[in-house]
């Protein structure tokens, strides 16, 4: 393949898969051996086998994407097809989530006291971090578009600054959910009030953390000029991500802290 005669991208051959599939199994098992016998030894190994992975999988397909010229038109229509697939994937995630909770809110059984919130239970205030959270996530919505209008318009400067703000708005959305996870009046252990709750809000949370990364990348790259006003496809998934993110937790607060409470 020297001297293709065709659009399309025959992958080399890469041990990356096989490493992150060894980091998976890595993670999630030391996760369970840290939550019942509080050891962190193989979750961090895991861990840094996954960043090690992440880092030496990103770098090959920059390589290919802006250097060796393998993301052709086609190329990147591929991509844009699987990106839009795995967003819907994505959808469908939650919507078990959702399913859940108005399964059990809609119709609260006599153990759950016939009401919602259950009895004894001590909703948050949607009108406190909640919505501050929300103001954060639709702000970092804004300037993730200024940024993609920056780097179509060769607006460089603007779209470092703009993606720069963006993240900080990602990391202090993290920060405020862990200050309300560590404050709430309810864990995880409360019925299925608490554990709808928590894994609906937590996966939406780690989605942040990863939307995060992705576009903290994607700053790096632009800071090295890997982005023309043409070829940005690795930006533009990372900001239909955040997107997709940004609409999961309105109808997160929407469903859960304003009409679940």
């Amino acid at each position: 393949m020297a001297h293709p005669t065709h659009a399309f991208h025959m992958v080399d051959p890469s041990p990356w898969p096989l490493t992150g599939a060894m980091a998976a199994l890595l993670m999630t098992s030391g996760t369970i051996m840290w939550f019942h016998f509080k050891s962190s030894a193989l979750m961090l190994l895991g861990l840094s086998l996954m960043l090690l992975t992440m880092y030496q999988w990103w770098r090959d397909i920059v390589r290919e994407g802006t250097f060796q010229g393998h993301h052709t038109p086609p190329v990147q229509k591929g991509l844009r097809y699987g990106m839009i697939l795995f967003i819907t994937s994505e959808v469908f995630f939650f919507l078990g989530f959702f399913w859940a909770f108005y399964h059990s809110s809609l119709a609260p059984t006599p153990e759950l006291g016939g009401c919602w919130p259950p009895k004894g239970i001590t909703a948050l205030d949607p009108f406190e971090v909640p919505l501050l959270n929300t103001a954060v996530l639709l702000a970092s919505g804004v300037t993730v578009t200024w940024a993609h209008h920056s780097i179509m318009e060769t607006e460089r400067k603007q779209a470092i600054q703009s993606l720069t703000l963006t993240i900080i708005l990602g990391f202090y959305f993290t920060f405020l959910q862990a200050v309300e996870y560590y404050e709430a009046p309810f864990t995880i252990a409360d019925g299925v009030y608490g554990s709808t709750f928590f894994v609906a809000t937590g996966f939406h949370g780690l989605h942040v953390i990863i939307g995060s990364i992705f576009l903290a990348v994607c700053l790096v790259r632009l800071t090295m000029h890997h982005f023309t006003s043409e070829h940005h496809f690795g930006f533009e998934a990372a900001a239909w991500y955040w997107h997709f993110v940004d609409v999961v937790w309105l109808f997160l607060y929407i469903s859960i802290y304003w009409w679940g409470s």
